[in-house]
């Protein structure tokens, strides 16, 4: 019997807390792979085929039961309602100029995507210059990038669809807003760098027809694509192929006398190669010797060049580079390598402004441009902050943000030292309710933890407050403060919102990153579960109440989590999470992913350490596993839905509770990147919903 007959009419029961729950039966296949002479077992391996007709079925009919069990959850009607009017408030980003001319994204509060603006002076008419919602007829066209030609004429935009990774370039005419005839398909991970009349960008060949968003992605090329012309004649500019599996970008600074090569991929860092433009037929000088360390150019200016790196300072430094002798050898510190982590860099009119992140949360201060330090900035509290500005130019602004303040942009006077509101979010919900603590934590080899806590002001500690804890823990990412109006609801209904600080992030540096990596991965795990077991025994919650949620590496984290500690959670919610790790260097582009985790291939030993935490290999038949919402997206080609489709399978034959065990999977979504906000809605009621279902909220507003 196929497998298409055998999804639709073969299902095994399972007796949930709410209803009977008919899973579908994915039918099992002998494949089986052989690492170093150990065999391992993929009977799922067909649902990797994401574009058959089986695999359409089996998404189908998952889709019915996951959508039957969530419809059922008596407030989520209430719950859906609630976010789009807690979601319904002006967003406004930070305002910058490009050619005399001023520009902002705005969203006027249920927008699918933000609208991009223009004015002729920052308190002029604010008339719309892009939007993005006038693509699509359901917002899944999202807007990835804006880049202006040098000389104001143009502005080159980049879009995806359904969330692809994929890009498209389209070019507009800045004085007129006319839509140009030139257009770019199958760019990935490419801005528009321009020179002259033209712009270079990063590309793949076309893939194979349905293999567009799971073949693995290899030889990134750089073309230059001149002004008025198709892409067939656009020029091949570089490429590498003897590193396929690296990235390359180039960029071009505003003067256009210099251009940069940056090169990818392959360990921790990149290398760094410099092109002087003012010299006919110049060639690229290599100016960095190790991949192990980031490199990133922030200014030019003359000669000099300002450069960013973690090479010789785990927590960054600022350096100046000569571009007559550009080699890192001859480079000289400019801001040595303080305590806290350097994390930006901004030249604004003739001043630096650098942030530093102390505890995950910024600290940003006024430096000469010669590298001495002015003065601290002070923010409203303790948050994030982002700066706006370009060297010359006086204008200077800040976007700033906390778990209990939105977005709000500020005017900074560099010379005065003083902050002007520009921007504030008019909300209609009491955000001084809630307060937010931060609090440390010994993780299970004693290293001291950092987590942020916010919850309605009153709160008592007696055990029985349902928590939404959420991590991350790799790839040199932090997790500062922000906000998020979707958890509004959870937090009016009584609930905390825990974010851990793990180790594999880029709050203390790298060598906090390098401490959650490869053999080290499982300090990211234990850092997870340790926050769990402290805001239990701090009686903040109890394993009952306790729900915890990741995406993508978070995915992971959240899989090996349940996996290993299946006992110490209520609910769990994997998003687009690397579920697979003997396999996932194999789609798309995977194989980056590398200097974090290791891959199966590389040795004895890194097969067994990946095979001893992977989410998909350490289901076991016969364990009682908390209530799980998998969620993932058909357009995901960051982290292919395969991970999730054989990881629910899997969990779904071995579940031997009564916790359901569902995959929610989008349609025309990908990893999370430009979402429209009303399926970012859909699906945040969906999770908050089977969350505070599971933990014994309930929902009366």
């Amino acid at each position: 019997m196929n497998k298409q007959i055998l999804i639709l009419m073969t299902t095994f029961s399972v007796l949930s807390a709410q209803a009977q729950i008919k899973y579908p039966q994915t039918p099992r296949d002998n494949t089986v792979d052989e690492y170093f002479g150990v065999k391992v077992a993929d009977p799922y391996r067909w649902l990797e085929n994401d574009t058959s007709a089986a695999t359409a079925q089996w998404v189908e009919a998952e889709n019915e039961v996951t959508n039957a069990y969530l419809a059922r959850i008596p407030f989520r009607g209430k719950l859906l309602k609630r976010l789009k009017e807690v979601a319904n408030y002006e967003k406004v980003g930070t305002p910058f100029k490009k050619h005399g001319r001023w520009y902002l994204y705005k969203n006027n509060g249920l927008q699918n995507q933000s609208v991009l603006y223009t004015m002729d002076r920052l308190d002029g008419e604010q008339r719309v210059f892009l939007d993005p919602n006038t693509l699509s007829t359901d917002g899944t066209v999202a807007l990835k990038g804006c880049y202006f030609s040098h000389d104001g004429k143009y502005m080159a935009y980049a879009i995806s669809r359904s969330g692809s990774d994929w890009q498209e370039f389209y070019v507009m005419d800045v004085k007129t807003g006319q839509l140009l005839s030139d257009h770019i398909e199958w760019a990935k991970f490419s801005g528009a760098a321009w020179q002259g009349d033209g712009f270079y960008y990063s590309s793949y060949d076309a893939p194979a027809a349905g293999k567009e968003f799971s073949n693995v992605n290899e030889v990134q090329k750089i073309y230059y694509h001149k002004m008025g012309t198709p892409q067939r004649e656009d020029v091949l500019f570089y490429q590498n192929p003897a590193y396929p599996k690296r990235f390359y970008s180039v960029s071009v600074n505003k003067e256009e006398t210099v251009m940069f090569l940056f090169e990818s991929g392959e360990r921790q860092g990149n290398h760094l190669y410099v092109r002087d433009l003012r010299q006919p037929d110049s060639q690229f000088i290599q100016m960095t010797s190790s991949m192990d360390y980031e490199y990133s150019p922030v200014e030019v200016m003359g000669d000099k060049i300002l450069i960013m790196t973690n090479e010789g300072a785990p927590k960054n430094r600022l350096m100046v580079a000569n571009l007559k002798k550009p080699g890192i050898r001859d480079w000289e510190e400019l801001v040595g390598e303080e305590q806290d982590v350097l994390t930006d860099v901004t030249v604004i009119a003739d001043k630096m402004v650098l942030t530093y992140s102390k505890d995950a949360s910024d600290h940003p201060f006024v430096y000469s441009i010669d590298g001495k330090r002015i003065r601290e900035v002070k923010l409203p509290s303790v948050g994030s902050v982002g700066f706006s500005g370009e060297r010359g130019e006086p204008e200077c602004f800040y976007a700033f943000t906390s778990f209990t303040v939105p977005g709000t942009i500020y005017q900074y006077d560099l010379q005065q030292d003083k902050s002007t509101l520009f921007a504030a979010p008019k909300v209609n919900f009491n955000l001084n309710g809630y307060t937010t603590e931060q609090v440390f934590y010994p993780s299970k080899d004693g290293t001291r933890i950092p987590m942020f806590l916010t919850y309605k002001k009153g709160l008592k500690r007696n055990g029985k407050n349902p928590v939404y804890l959420y991590g991350y823990g790799g790839f040199n990412i932090s997790l500062p403060p922000g906000f998020s109006s979707s958890r509004i609801p959870f937090l009016e209904a009584g609930g905390i919102y825990a974010q851990a600080n793990l180790r594999g992030g880029s709050e203390y540096g790298e060598a906090w990153h390098l401490a959650g990596t490869k053999m080290q991965k499982q300090h990211v795990f234990d850092d997870f579960i340790a926050a769990a077991e402290w805001l239990i025994s701090e009686q903040y919650s109890s394993k009952e109440k306790m729900a915890i949620v990741g995406g993508s590496n978070g995915g992971l984290l959240v899989g090996a989590c349940m996996t290993q500690r299946p006992d110490l959670f209520r609910v769990c919610v994997p998003e687009v999470g690397v579920m697979d790790m003997l396999r996932y260097h194999k789609f798309t582009i995977g194989w980056n992913w590398a200097p974090d985790y290791g891959t199966s291939e590389d040795s004895r030993e890194m097969f067994e350490y990946l095979r001893g935490y992977s989410p998909l290999h350490n289901l076991r038949e016969g364990v009682s596993y908390p209530a799980t919402l998998v969620t993932t997206a058909d357009h995901d080609d960051r982290v292919v839905p395969a991970h999730s489709f054989k990881f629910a399978a899997t969990l779904q034959a071995c579940q031997a509770g009564s916790e359901p065990v569902l995959i929610r999977i989008d349609s025309k979504a990908g990893h999370g990147g430009g979402k429209p906000l009303s399926k970012q809605l859909e699906e945040q009621a969906d999770i908050y919903g089977f969350i505070m279902y599971h933990t014994g909220m309930k929902y009366k507003k």
